[in-house]
């Protein structure tokens, strides 16, 4: 078969998918119907979740022809385990020409938290119509059932919206390497990059947020005076992120209920599921044959691309609320 009969023949399957998807999504998110019975499922589930779920949302960008780079929004809904702390490992020997000893990790009394069994949505969609098509992707995954439900994410207001408008049962987590990233950006604009005195102010900061004290965290940044010198947005603005997040970077609480802190999942996925394909050299993807790509993509490295295609195959028939 042709390079371009394999293209024609992809985007024409993941062109289906797409639409498929859109239709769940409107299904999902429609009104109740008069006589619907409440306990029908609206969205038929697939490799449903049991016990402990998370969902992370993100964006990523593509090139498009004569757009230029636009977001691709997505999310990804895992599997958590959870497993006893590892044993703890011997202290790795100091750097040459070094005083101090090795820093023991913040982690090695926490439980295991560990994500699998991932799928994605991803589209080029604005953040209600991303809401939509995750809410059906929660209603497949079953989310809606399990008896604990995480949400990791940067720290976005549009995220925070979306989330809470699906699953406000959901524990909202700001990724620790976001927030982390944050006092890093402070220290070195304030007092240089490299140096031991940001270093030191760092790591104070960060392990009053490990230990639950954010309050501690804000007033060391308030203490700063950030609005009175010339320093980057995301510096100026580090004592509002904070303070607005507190309820979502109770770390302590959140590592000890087994909950996930980082966000990795959707970010992997966005060069795994998104990247890889995607962004390659070249003038770009139409619009159209993007959504197309987009759609088959989710399925395939959701492990559903063979179920999709066989459906797709099948005659069409009637859904039982149409």
């Amino acid at each position: 078969m042709s390079g371009s009969s394999l293209r024609r023949i992809t985007l024409g399957v993941g062109e289906e998918m797409a639409e498929q998807k859109e239709m769940e999504a409107e299904r999902a998110s429609a009104p109740a119907q008069r006589g619907e019975d409440p306990r029908s499922r609206r969205v038929v589930v697939q490799d449903p979740i049991v016990g402990q779920a998370n969902v992370s949302t993100d964006g990523t960008m593509i090139r498009l022809r004569e757009e230029g780079w636009k977001e691709v929004k997505m999310s990804a809904i895992s599997q958590v385990e959870v497993r006893p702390p590892a044993a703890k490992q011997a202290s790795s020997t100091p750097q040459p020409g070094s005083d101090s000893k090795p820093r023991p990790s913040r982690r090695q009394e926490d439980p295991q938290v560990h994500l699998t069994a991932h799928s994605y949505c991803a589209g080029l969609w604005d953040a209600d119509e991303l809401g939509r098509h995750l809410y059906a992707e929660g209603l497949r995954r079953g989310i809606d059932q399990v008896q604990q439900l995480s949400s990791v994410n940067d720290g976005a207001l549009w995220i925070e919206r979306v989330t809470l408008t699906n699953f406000p049962e959901a524990v909202q987590i700001v990724d620790w390497s976001h927030a982390s990233g944050r006092l890093w950006a402070v220290g070195q604009a304030v007092y240089g990059e490299g140096s031991e005195t940001t270093k030191a102010w760092v790591e104070a900061n960060l392990d009053a947020l490990w230990a639950g004290q954010g309050w501690t965290v804000v007033g060391a940044l308030r203490g700063l005076h950030l609005d009175q010198i010339s320093v980057p947005d995301e510096v100026r603005q580090a004592p509002g992120y904070f303070e607005s997040n507190l309820a979502r970077m109770r770390y302590e609480q959140f590592r000890a209920q087994g909950y996930p802190i980082g966000s990795g999942t959707v970010e992997s996925g966005g060069k795994n599921v998104v990247h890889h394909r995607m962004r390659r050299p070249g003038r770009g993807w139409g619009r159209n044959n993007a959504q197309a790509m987009l759609a088959g993509l989710s399925e395939l490295h959701s492990g559903r691309f063979d179920r999709a295609w066989q459906q797709l195959q099948r005659p069409a028939q009637s859904h039982p609320h149409s």
